[in-house]
């Protein structure tokens, strides 16, 4: 049974609210990096990069972020953006849902190969529920659930929804 936790003006509030909070920790940025991971985190960072757009002077710059989410371990992570073309930027690490950590804790490791301004982290749902030690500076809603628990991000429509499966 689907449980809907949050409803699509509720997401378009915190997709504004995200966009305020990033803009106010860059706000003397000529340049922003949305990297998205692919699946709900790219699509979560265009939404993101829509709304900021609105709101702020700077060049806001999308840069997807591809890797093996069953084994980032020994798959290596790839960006759509070169690491000169992000490097001395400020960057937010964006993803639809933190669970364990482990997506954001890999893409983290990838941009700080690269000297980089700040990297940050946005995600839409926060499960509080960490095996690493990374956190996320810009989130939505935190949303203690167990681990059998699955929250479901649905972007695909115009009734955009999180639900608790």
């Amino acid at each position: 049974m689907d449980h809907r936790i949050l409803t699509h003006q509720q997401i378009l509030h915190k997709i504004d609210r995200i966009a305020y909070q990033i803009y106010e920790s860059n706000v003397d940025e000529p340049q922003i990096v949305l990297a998205g991971i692919v699946g709900g985190g790219l699509a979560f960072a265009r939404k993101i990069k829509r709304s900021l757009e609105k709101i702020c002077p700077a060049e806001i710059l999308l840069c997807k972020v591809d890797m093996d989410k069953s084994d980032p371990l020994t798959s290596p992570v790839k960006t759509s953006m070169k690491p000169e073309e992000y490097q001395n930027l400020s960057i937010v690490l964006v993803d639809d849902v933190l669970k364990s950590g482990t997506t954001l804790i890999f893409g983290v490791k990838h941009f700080l190969q690269t000297p980089l301004k700040q990297l940050k982290t946005a995600v839409l749902v926060d499960r509080n529920y960490k095996k690493f030690p990374v956190k996320a500076d810009f989130k939505g809603l935190s949303l203690s659930t167990s681990m059998e628990e699955h929250v479901r991000v649905d972007f695909s429509t115009r009734n955009y929804g999180v639900y608790l499966d």
